[in-house]
Formats: C-alpha cells, structure tokens, sequence
C-alpha cells in the first residue's frame, strides 16, 4: 500500500509515518516548517518529504491519503485555500482518513494497548512504560509523541505476537481533536486495555471552550476500556476524579496520593515504590522533578497490569534516559549550560524549572520560553506565567506572533523578565545576562527559530562590555 501523509512532520503523524514503513508500505508525505528531531528521523528511513501542500501532489496517486489535524478548509486573505491539496482530494473523491483511524485498523487491532493520556507527562510516562516492556523483554510496539533516550526512535512495531496472550503496543494518548472532519479526541480511537489518566487540566483552547469539554472527552477514553481491562488514575487530581465518578467499568487503580495504590515515599530521585502501604520497589534515577516520580508510578502500575512486577519495573527506570527535548542537554560554553525542552503550558514550565532548580541548588536558572502553543498564542493562560516561573532567576519571552501584551502579563515579575520581539533579539539578550555557572532552560513546543545552537554560539563569542 502507498499512503501519503498530509502534515508529516508533526510527532504523531511521523511515528505513524515511521510505522507504516516499517510494516512494508510505501510513504511519501507533506508538510510546511519541517524541524527536528521528527525531520531527522523520516529522512533515516528513507521518507520522501515534499514542501508544502500543492495540489500538484495528487500525481502521486497513493492507495489513501492520511490527513493530520494540521490541516483545514482554511482560506488565506486572498481567498484561496491555505491546503490546496485537501481541496483537490475531495474534489476529486479521493479515499482519506485521519492518522488515529489508520492506526486502529492497520496496527493497533488485535494487540493490548497500554494508552497513556493526561494534559501533562504523556510523552515521558509513554517513554517510560515503553522502556519498562522493553527491559522485561515483552518486545511492545510503541508511539511517541518524542524519541525516548532508550530507543532513538519514536515508534516501532515490536513483536508481532506473545505467547498466549496478545502483542502489547504503547501509546500516547493525545485529547486533541482527531482531523477537521473528526472533531473527537485522537484516543478515542485507540481502545486501550490499559490507560493512564495522568492528569487533567485545561488546555487547548482553540477547541475546549472549558474544563468540563475535555473532561467529557477523558470519560469517553474510559468508556472504551473493557471490563477485564486497568484504568489507572492519579489519585492527586480532581479533575480525574470528576471523570471517574460519571462511570467506570474497568478494574480502577490509583498513584500518588499517599491513600492510592501506588503511591511514592522519598525525594523524587530517589524514592521508595509503596503498594497499598508496602514497600516493593526502590526507583534510582537521574530525574528530579515531582512530575518524573508521578509519571514513573503510573508507569509501574501499568506495568504491573501486563505482568511485570514493580521490582523488576524500578530496576528498568533506574536504566532510563529520558526522552529529547525532555530537559535536553544541548551543549555547555563558557560554564554555561543550555538545555532545551517541550514545556509550553504553564504548568508544565513549572514542573520542569522546578525539576531543574532541585537539581542546579542555588546556582542561577534563566529561563527563555516563547508562548507557541494554540492555547498560549491566544493568551488564555498568559495570567499564569509569573507563578510557572517563580523559581527562575531571569526569564526571557518570546513574543513575536502574538496578539496580546507579552510585557503586561509578565509586569509582576518587574525585572526579572524582559520580552523580546525576535530569535536574534532572546540570543542577544541571554547572551550578554548569563555568566559561568548559569542554566539557560529553552522551552517550546516547536523548533523555537534554532535558538539553542544561536545561544551556544553567542556565548562562545566575546561578549560586549555593559555599559
């Protein structure tokens, strides 16, 4: 089968892309803004990439078009379509479909999927229980919305079958709408047997008008579970606990709260695996951050639900390397390091300057960040910056492309912020506050104008004497 992926470059849609090769089938695909790792990735395997999404593609005549939620019915200014290629599609009836339903016919069907869902965490608690299967040697076929550390890859097969009992796939379980013709949320898609309901906030704004919109769409991710199959929830959030009390008909384990099942005893690099009040396991890592030690017990109980023991789960997270992009180590100059990583709400900005604070101690964090994502750009959580960055010593933002006052938002951090309008102008800026022993923590959800390497190399030049 030849499939031609419309949107490639985006996490999920890459894996995907990187799945169907490995099952035999020919891919071609589009995209417009193409940034690493995701890039790197596809042309490893031989991908054809092709800029842009021109009509002149339907030559390629593939067997189906698969079309990522990056495209719409949109139209530019002019009036012409900003995806002529979706246009020339349905005007010529062509076969299509979304990436989630591909996925559930063409590989998901038949195996156990392990579904980890939640605001924050996804990508690394899927990386993790990924690497937890691995370590076992259950061989899981996996997707993420990353490339864990472990495989240097973000999706893959695995073993076709297990004995008696079904292949095991992981993956993340994204609440975000599915395509332009399929406004449900990608996981529902999925029918996991085992899911992790890690945490639950607001996000999305560009189509949850609320909290309670995205709750509903969690609920129908637990209506897909079977009756022999494992939710697991985080005891610590409301939010989950709302979606659980309109119906479960699974088996129900919880983590977290020190009441769950699963919960944590010690500092989160190195902490005791408590089951219902017991010791079994001893997790030793180099992750610091609270959110780490919640992502691995949800990790530990979803493995558990596959037969792998607790014990036998630390042993495999002492081992784990993380996911790029996940506090990334970019490169270190002049005694500066510079890190990159994903975090674009602000409560994931939190976490992760927290996690970087209880690993650096005193020494100085400067954290560059640009407001990218839908729900940023249209300044729904703008409020909640100075409190995600409270425990950064200086913070840079990015404010090119948005609407609102980046500067008014930022105004109770006084000077400990300072918002610049371009790439070059954050480079400049950091370039000439940090000094040996500094932290500089990049956080985007995109490929933030390659401003780690400008950075390095900024800092690797003399700096001009302040005036």
């Amino acid at each position: 089968m030849h499939i031609h992926i419309l949107g490639i470059c985006g996490t999920f849609m890459g894996g995907l892309a990187a799945l169907a090769r490995e099952a035999g089938h020919k891919v071609t695909g589009c995209d417009a803004g193409v940034y690493p790792p995701m890039s790197d990735q596809l042309r490893a395997l031989g991908i054809d990439l092709i800029e842009g999404f021109g009509a002149d593609q339907l030559a390629l005549r593939p067997d189906a078009w698969i079309v990522g939620n990056v495209v719409s019915r949109a139209r530019k200014p002019d009036g012409t379509p900003r995806y002529p290629l979706m246009e020339a599609i349905l005007d010529a009836g062509l076969p299509y479909t979304s990436g989630p339903q591909w996925l559930s016919e063409h590989v998901l069907q038949g195996r156990h999927v392990l579904a980890v869902a939640g605001t924050h965490g996804k990508t690394s608690t899927t990386s993790m229980l990924a690497w937890v299967l691995e370590h076992a040697g259950l061989q899981p076929g996996f997707l993420v919305g990353g490339v864990p550390t472990n495989f240097g890859i973000s999706a893959r097969l695995g073993a076709p079958t297990r004995p008696a009992s079904r292949s095991l796939f992981v993956i993340e379980a994204d609440e975000y709408d599915t395509a332009f013709f399929d406004k449900r949320s990608k996981f529902v898609h999925y029918r996991p047997r085992t899911a992790i309901l890690n945490n639950l906030e607001f996000d999305h704004a560009d189509i949850f008008d609320d909290l309670a919109a995205i709750e509903r769409q969690f609920h129908h991710l637990v209506r897909t579970v079977p009756s022999t199959g494992r939710v697991i929830a985080n005891g610590l959030e409301e939010s989950v606990q709302r979606v659980l009390h309109m119906g479960c008909w699974s088996e129900l384990r919880s983590f977290g709260a020190a009441v769950s099942d699963f919960c944590a005893q010690g500092e989160p690099h190195s902490f005791d695996v408590l089951e219902r009040g017991k010791p079994v396991a001893r997790v030793a890592w180099d992750l610091t951050g609270v959110h780490d030690q919640l992502n691995a017990l949800a990790a530990i109980a979803a493995a558990e639900h596959v037969g792998v023991p607790p014990q036998a789960a630390a042993r495999a997270l002492r081992e784990f390397r993380s996911v790029k992009r996940r506090m990334e180590v970019r490169g270190s100059v002049a005694g500066v390091t510079v890190y990159d990583d994903f975090a674009h709400h602000p409560t994931a900005i939190r976490t992760t300057v927290d996690g970087l604070r209880r690993k650096v101690g005193a020494q100085r964090i400067l954290a560059v960040f640009e407001p990218r994502s839908n729900t940023m750009k249209l300044g729904a959580m703008k409020a909640q910056l100075p409190w995600s960055l409270e425990q950064a010593d200086l913070s840079f933002c990015h404010s090119g492309g948005l609407d609102w006052d980046a500067a008014e938002a930022l105004a109770p951090m006084g000077g400990r912020a300072r918002v610049c309008a371009s790439i070059d102008e954050v480079v400049r800026e950091v370039a000439q506050a940090a000094r040996p022993g500094d932290h500089v923590l990049c956080m985007s959800n995109g490929g933030f104008g390659d401003v780690h390497a400008k950075l390095l190399r900024a800092l690797a030049a003399p700096q001009p004497e302040a005036a």
